[in-house]
């Protein structure tokens, strides 16, 4: 069984106001206690698992994980491979900033064995720059990028559209500059106002306007086609990577699998005794220390009930483009969306199907919380023999049907 290990670094030199992840600034930062402390909570978590699996991808997220040491890194990574087994090709991905000191620390990265780093450029504009509070400039983040794709097997680096007074010729200049550095993985996000930002604030204030929807579909619709054009074509919402290049740890959560969350904050679903199981860890990194202290480790457990878990696994499946494969998900949920309601999506034109295997399509995907919802919301026991025709002489419901209607969209999601 593959299985996926997520590592939170909580730190950041500064928080950037659109940014509601998991992250603090401190003026001081104790990484030997902080190494200690994810070492007590991987040891926590491997003596949970009643089936042994294998590290088939390692991810050091934030935070800024390049604010650590590459020695931390190696030390991390060295742990891991004490409690589970580590498959030869495993992936092993490390978030980085552009800013100048923190390229400094590429070479040590690769050398403690990462060989997959993800850059939170952002843009590559300065005062779009200024305006997302980011530390660097456009030059760092073209240094770095450059600087990663002659260190790193594999690249990746992020980027925020649909940004206030951005218009589409300038978007479209953006990630023609983007392609040109020709690494194989790009992330592009719109831009959201998450609560408690302080982006929030401004626009609660009328002091930050965002693209109206209109305009916020046109960029989405931009950006699916100028990457595919350049050969990286979405696999998933905002995520877009050339032919096997995916990132396999993000796939892993997608396909609804088993992966750990050490550190503050950080999330896990793992499978024991057949359960479905949630963890979830205090986020603020002193109280997340203390609880270590006391219990042994900073996360709690909650069973998933297996309709709760159907509805989960629907959602991560339907971000990616190869969708859901009804006949296993039925196999091992015991429920499948009423073919009506399957129906009713793809006369919409807002899902796709080949055999049992159902997808979102690109109008889908911008209306994808209405897509969920409905075919969540229908989950049901499938009558034997009725809904995959396997060994039935009964009609397949998902046979293709015409579509009649594709109405515009304009409820962009992810």
């Amino acid at each position: 069984m593959d299985f996926g290990i997520y590592v939170h670094w909580p730190f950041c030199a500064a928080k950037c106001p659109y940014c509601d992840f998991n992250s603090h600034v401190r003026q001081q930062i104790d990484e030997a206690q902080w190494l200690r402390l994810i070492g007590a909570e991987l040891h926590s978590i491997a003596g949970l698992q009643d089936i042994e699996p294998t590290v088939s991808s390692i991810f050091f997220g934030g935070g800024t994980p390049s604010l650590m040491s590459p020695a931390a890194a190696e030390s991390v990574l060295a742990e891991i491979g004490r409690l589970w087994r580590i498959q030869p090709d495993v992936e092993i991905t490390l978030e980085a900033n552009p800013n100048s000191v923190e390229q400094d620390r590429f070479r040590g990265y690769r050398s403690a064995g990462v060989n997959r780093v993800s850059i939170g450029v952002q843009s590559l504009d300065d005062a779009s720059l200024q305006q997302l509070g980011r530390l660097h400039d456009s030059t760092e983040a073209k240094s770095a990028i450059a600087l990663a794709t002659n260190i790193f097997p594999r690249v990746n680096f992020d980027l925020i559209y649909a940004r206030p007074d951005q218009t589409l010729d300038d978007w479209k200049r953006e990630l023609q500059q983007a392609f040109a550095f020709g690494t194989e993985h790009l992330s592009v996000y719109q831009l959201t106002i998450e609560n408690g930002t302080a982006f929030a604030s401004l626009h609660r204030q009328g002091k930050l306007k965002l693209p109206d929807e209109d305009l916020a579909t046109g960029f989405y619709e931009l950006t699916q086609e100028l990457c595919e054009n350049a050969g990286l074509p979405a696999y998933e919402i905002s995520n877009h990577a050339r032919p096997d290049c995916e990132s396999r740890h993000n796939l892993l959560y997608w396909r609804y699998g088993d992966y750990a969350g050490a550190g503050p904050g950080a999330h896990g679903r793992l499978t024991l005794a057949g359960q479905r199981i949630a963890t979830d860890s205090e986020r603020l990194p002193e109280r997340w220390a203390s609880r270590i202290a006391t219990e042994g480790r900073g996360f709690s457990l909650e069973p998933i009930e297996d309709d709760d878990a159907a509805r989960e696994h629907l959602l991560m499946n339907l971000r990616i483009n190869e969708g859901v494969d009804l006949a296993a998900f039925a196999t091992r949920w015991g429920l499948a969306p009423s073919p009506q309601a399957i129906g009713e999506m793809r006369q919409m034109g807002f899902v796709a199907q080949s055999g049992s295997r159902i997808s979102a399509t690109r109008q889908g995907r911008l209306v994808l919380n209405r897509v969920v919802a409905k075919l969540s919301d229908s989950l049901q026991k499938p009558e034997r023999g009725k809904v995959f025709g396997a060994g039935s002489r009964t009609e397949n419901p998902f046979a293709p049907i015409s579509r009649t209607a594709r109405p515009r969209s304009a409820e962009p999601s992810g």
